[in-house]
């Protein structure tokens, strides 16, 4: 069975699905669209993008391929970034546009994903001895950029601090803060972030 793919559109969640059952709880009110065509695609993701529906599912038999029939309402951009440990077991998360975020960023062209996701980290947050340990998990989530719509495709990599070196917020990011953060206080950020961020934090088991 293939994994489940959930876009954040506004923070409403789209899920697709190889199949409409189980529908994850948190779901199960949305209502389930079976092999959509593409002018229904559009028109469920302009009613979660302007909160008309507060979630729906697509369910389809290849859910790359109904991925991919989604991407095609959007300007796709992939994307890198980090969850980072201290030695303490202390983790990091920086402020901007209002919410507590992940450091992350557009891949280049001819990058890698490990290397994006280390440049974007030490850029954002100022730190230089970071190693990558291991893929986490991917997550989805739409924004405006001008007159695009844009999905953004991030993939995820646990991280280690291991330096003294102080954190530098990327200003011309809009970052306006950086935290170490002990675990038993990361919920209480949380609520001032992210649906995806939330799904990064759950896939590291914190």
């Amino acid at each position: 069975m293939q994994e489940n793919i959930t876009i954040y559109l506004n923070e409403r969640p789209l899920l697709l699905s190889a199949a409409s059952s189980p529908i994850p709880a948190h779901l199960s009110e949305a209502k389930v669209y079976e092999n959509p065509d593409s002018k229904k695609m559009e028109s469920v993701l302009q009613k979660l993008e302007d909160g008309k529906k507060e979630a729906a599912v697509f369910v389809a038999p290849d859910v790359n391929q109904l991925l991919k029939k989604v991407s095609l309402h959007f300007t796709p951009i992939v994307a890198a970034g980090g969850l980072i440990t201290n030695p303490g077991g202390d983790i990091l998360m920086l402020f901007r546009r209002g919410k507590w975020d992940l450091p992350k960023g557009k891949q280049d062209p001819g990058e890698d994903l490990e290397t994006c996701a280390l440049r974007e980290v030490k850029e954002e947050t100022g730190l230089f001895n970071v190693t990558l340990d291991h893929k986490l998990t991917e997550t989805f989530h739409y924004y405006p950029m001008k007159s695009k719509k844009v999905l953004k495709h991030t993939y995820w990599y646990k991280m280690s601090f291991t330096g003294t070196e102080l954190t530098v917020p990327q200003i011309e990011e809009d970052i306006l803060d950086i935290e170490w953060i002990k675990p038993q206080n990361v919920n209480k950020y949380l609520k001032f972030s992210y649906a995806n961020i939330r799904e990064v934090f759950r896939a590291a088991d914190i």
